[in-house]
């Protein structure tokens, strides 16, 4: 089985970073979007239009499908938002950056998205069956305040 995390492997198409550490790779993204809530005002004597103001701006979850990751920083992270030590940790949650890049066929970086106060929120592993002949893979579903796209 190749390597998902050499370039140019076929189930690498995204890369999931936290905090600058490699979280793992993934086929399928949804979530990437920003909703900016309009206010209407209605200006007196001004019966041609109704002014829209823009307002609060809603990011949905970002959820992460179909990947394979390294385990051991996917875990820690989790452990860090749940668990004993959450709990250790006086039940305060520390948010992170987090970053979604898609990559070509080589490994070439083409696009990020990057993320602010992030952290995990859902986590399912694979799901075993010996009449299934799909590969074992992860999802992930993380929540935020924000992103910002750049291109490389």
């Amino acid at each position: 089985m190749p390597d998902p995390y050499e370039h140019g492997a076929n189930s690498a198409r995204f890369l999931f970073e936290v905090d600058g550490l490699d979280i793992g790779w993934f086929n399928e993204v949804s979530g990437l979007e920003v909703s900016i809530e309009t206010e209407e005002v209605q200006e007196g004597g001004q019966n041609s239009f109704v002014h829209k103001l823009p307002g609060r701006m809603t990011w949905p979850n970002i959820s992460l499908k179909r990947g394979f990751t390294r385990q051991d920083n996917l875990l820690a992270w989790l452990n860090e938002a749940s668990g004993e030590q959450f709990a250790a940790n006086g039940n305060k949650l520390k948010r992170k950056s987090a970053a979604i890049t898609l990559l070509d066929g080589d490994g070439t970086r083409l696009r990020s998205w990057e993320f602010d106060e992030a952290y995990p929120v859902k986590w399912s592993g694979p799901t075993f069956a010996a009449s299934n002949g799909e590969a074992a893979s992860e999802q992930l579903e993380i929540t935020h305040h924000g992103f910002r796209a750049r291109e490389h």
